[in-house]
């Protein structure tokens, strides 16, 4: 990384601690899913990702305990030589919530880097979504460095992407697609009926998705958004998180075929080197697996589900500049100045709550905004709190710094829309 790049991200930073925007460190004793004590200030946090709000649900605590008591605090071996069968029991369990062979990794980031490597061929091309997460990237780092050809497109650019495939497929034996299920600033979704229609179409087209912010909230037993919009394409792989809705720790990649899942077992890096999940994590992990096989995982999604149509809803009736519309529990109140995120930051702190301010290295330098995600731990009231604070302070800040809301569309490529009452959410509570 060259040294102007690491000098800019280290101001950042620093003005950052400083002002409490970011390397914060929580004060409570307790976590309760919602509040967070920082600096002395309780506050009503959005900004977790556990999505279902399990992390906190009695039977995954008890779970992590009863494994403790029965295999201690670590089985300290590689799963090459020898695992714990909880291995065994719980990749059975993730395999049935996902429809196809699963296999278990310590975290998302190095299921990416056992799997990509390995199936990324020499003679393979890539394409990567200009948004994808930042771990898949390193990962394809990687694969770069063993002369792979690389390139990035822009986002959900759907006619550039079969452009690109019609061009690099004769000359390259596959063409990967790297992208998110979910984008985890903007929240906006992959077009995956497109990408469909794209790999029935093209025989070497390969398909690679991200769904860590999919997982748990959609699809049948939660098994996330990818595979909620499209059935499992045998050119498809789906890398996923437990970190975030799952309420828990590691990461699943799924696969069309067993002998896929079994290579990277065998080839993988992290399989082979990396140590194994802790006997407590894995104790939680099945409580969840036994949840989300369960019929109350339906009800667990339809109770975010009501609390992402109403921030939805309400955020455009306080014509708050929403900048993706999808419905997923993660939401952008784009501000494109840094500026006016910190002063929007302040003055929502000091009304009690506090949400992620994305910034520069994460999103460009005008592209600034209030990065909010929603759990189940937060009620209807909770959200429209939240929203009458920005909807009341942001106009305020925005004109102190000398912008407007028709810029801040401009930044992110946008025309600021007519403001119009989106009543669905009060149709749908008078037909329930």
């Amino acid at each position: 990384m060259k040294k102007e790049f690491t000098d800019g991200i280290n101001r950042i930073f620093n003005k950052n601690r400083e002002l409490g925007h970011l390397q914060g460190s929580t004060q409570d004793l307790t976590w309760d899913g919602k509040h967070v004590t920082v600096r002395g200030n309780k506050m009503v946090y959005y900004g977790s990702c556990s999505y279902l709000g399990l992390e906190t649900d009695e039977r995954l605590k008890q779970g992590a305990m009863d494994a403790i008591q029965r295999y201690g605090s670590q089985f300290s071996c590689s799963r090459t030589f020898l695992q714990m069968g909880l291995y065994d029991e719980v990749e059975s369990m993730l395999s049935e919530i996902m429809g196809n062979p699963t296999i278990l990794a310590p975290t998302t980031s190095l299921g990416h880097i056992s799997t990509i490597p390995v199936l990324v061929g020499d003679r393979d091309a890539v394409i990567c979504d200009k948004q994808v997460h930042n771990s898949v990237r390193n990962a394809v780092q990687m694969v770069k460095g063993d002369n792979v050809y690389v390139e990035t497109l822009p986002h959900n650019s759907m006619h550039m992407l079969e452009l690109r495939i019609a061009d690099l497929s004769t000359r390259f034996d596959n063409v990967w697609y790297f992208a998110d299920g979910v984008y985890s600033m903007y929240g906006d979704i992959a077009n995956f009926k497109q990408i469909w229609k794209m790999l029935d179409k093209y025989e070497n087209f390969r398909f690679y998705v991200d769904d860590a912010h999919g997982m748990s909230w959609a699809g049948k037993n939660g098994r996330g958004v990818a595979l909620n919009n499209m059935p499992h394409h045998p050119r498809m792989i789906v890398a996923s998180s437990l970190a975030k809705g799952f309420g828990n720790c590691g990461g699943v990649l799924t696969f069309s075929n067993e002998e896929d899942m079994r290579t990277i077992k065998n080839c993988g890096s992290s399989f082979i080197f990396s140590g194994p999940l802790q006997p407590a994590v894995l104790g939680a992990i099945k409580a969840a697996c036994e949840i989300h096989l369960s019929p109350e995982i339906t009800t667990l999604q339809n109770d975010l589900y009501e609390r992402m149509l109403f921030f939805r809803t309400k955020a455009h009736e306080l014509d708050l500049p929403l900048i993706s519309q999808e419905l997923t529990p993660i939401f952008y109140i784009g501000v494109a100045k840094q500026d006016i995120g910190f002063k929007l930051a302040e003055a929502v702190n000091k009304d009690g709550m506090m949400f992620n301010l994305a910034q520069f290295p994460a999103v460009s330098m005008q592209n600034a905004g209030a990065r909010i995600t929603l759990t189940n731990h937060h009620t209807l009231q909770d959200i429209n709190t939240l929203l009458e604070s920005m909807a009341y302070h942001l106009p305020r800040i925005v004109e102190e710094e000398g912008y407007s809301y028709e810029e801040i569309y401009e930044a992110f490529g946008m025309k600021r829309p007519q403001q119009v009452a989106m009543n669905a959410y009060s149709v749908l509570a008078q037909t329930a």
